[in-house]
């Protein structure tokens, strides 16, 4: 049992909103990073929160440059009607992806698949919140992106030269088991938001997840130099698919991300975006025992689950269940350290937040 506080998400949302103001966005962007935020407290996710996010923008975003308070997107045509390209010209990028994988969803309508690439994007957080998103609406959802920094080493190698470089899909389950599954990961075997998390929080890391300035494998959050892949060669390969299709968008050199002090003239430093809606009826042919698409979704994950694996989680559970414990609390839950960050990010908007007047769970 930990202690918790239950935070409004009304009032988490005026002051994420408040601290992107204060920062220049627009009321539009604004709103968007606190909905995203909000979604993303919502399902538990400690690494990718609002926290996360407002401290990507103090050393990425709009106080570096890297990200442009007010930026439109320029939508480029298409000989591809499934096919949207977009230069984000350095908008948030959370505005940019929800409303990317909305667009995804309408050219699904239309052709039964969609997809959206997007160049010169700013990092938008948790993919698996887009994509959860869609698949409650009745899509199959992919997206990947090229993370902020190259921070992890590649298989076999020495240098960062590699983005933690996420994959998210989901898939419309709910049906089925009562809540999209989603396979979300970093291709590091942690994300640098969970080392962060482990600093805010005063705890080592797992073996095997980093090194620090000489190379050498540290479970201490704050000697943490680079991140290493998860399932050796194999995460690798799954963070070299992020680095290609920036490569093909229209994404520079990784080792250049987000570095501005760094980039020569006629570079790139910009994050990429891919993003993909599938309609399930876009794929059905005919199914077994006279079962519809529905029913034998249900029968495979059913299949999957049983002859002793009825214990084991599916992907998205985890997120399913912290739902479920905002939903039972009827509010964003958070821990002392986290209220403390928010404390500060009050502070600097100069938002009032009397944290006393929050309630405290045992959890």
């Amino acid at each position: 049992m930990a202690k918790t506080y239950i935070m409004p998400a009304s009032l988490h949302n005026e002051l994420v909103a408040a601290a992107y103001r204060h920062r220049g966005y627009t009321a539009e962007e604004a709103a968007a990073a606190a909905k995203f935020s909000e979604i993303t407290a919502w399902h538990g996710i400690k690494t990718h929160n609002a926290i996360k996010a407002l401290h990507l923008d103090a050393l990425f975003g709009s106080k570096a440059g890297g990200c442009k308070p007010g930026a439109q997107i320029t939508k480029h045509s298409s000989k591809f009607k499934a096919v949207e390209k977009w230069d984000a010209n350095r908008k948030l990028g959370q505005a940019v992806a929800l409303e990317a994988m909305e667009t995804c969803m309408k050219l699904a309508d239309e052709y039964g698949i969609g997809a959206v690439s997007v160049d010169n994007a700013f990092h938008y957080l948790w993919g698996g919140g887009y994509v959860i998103d869609a698949a409650k609406k009745g899509y199959i959802a992919y997206t990947v992106c090229t993370a902020a920094l190259a921070e992890v080493v590649p298989f076999g190698g020495v240098y960062p030269t590699l983005g933690t470089n996420p994959h998210s899909w989901a898939f419309p389950t709910t049906d089925a088991i009562g809540y999209p599954i989603c396979i979300d990961w970093a291709t590091s075997t942690v994300a640098m938001g969970r080392v962060q998390q482990f600093a805010r929080e005063g705890k080592e890391l797992p073996p095997g997840c980093a090194v620090d300035a000489e190379g050498k494998e540290t479970r201490d959050p704050n000697k943490v130099r680079a991140l290493m892949p998860f399932g050796a060669h194999k995460g690798y390969g799954l963070s070299l698919i992020n680095e290609l299709y920036a490569a093909f968008i229209g994404g520079s050199l990784p080792t250049l991300r987000n570095r501005w002090d760094k980039i020569p003239p006629g570079e790139k430093g910009t994050c990429c975006f891919y993003f993909q809606c599938i309609r399930p009826d876009a794929l059905e042919l005919s199914f077994a025992m006279g079962r519809n698409q529905s029913q034998n979704v249900a029968a495979v994950i059913k299949d999957i689950l049983g002859h002793g694996n009825e214990k084991c989680l599916l992907p998205g559970q985890i997120e399913a269940q912290s739902a479920a414990l905002s939903e039972k609390h009827g509010g964003l839950l958070f821990t002392p350290a986290e209220i403390t960050a928010f404390e500060e990010i009050a502070r600097e908007c100069g938002f009032s937040l009397d944290a006393s007047q929050l309630t405290a769970v045992e959890i």
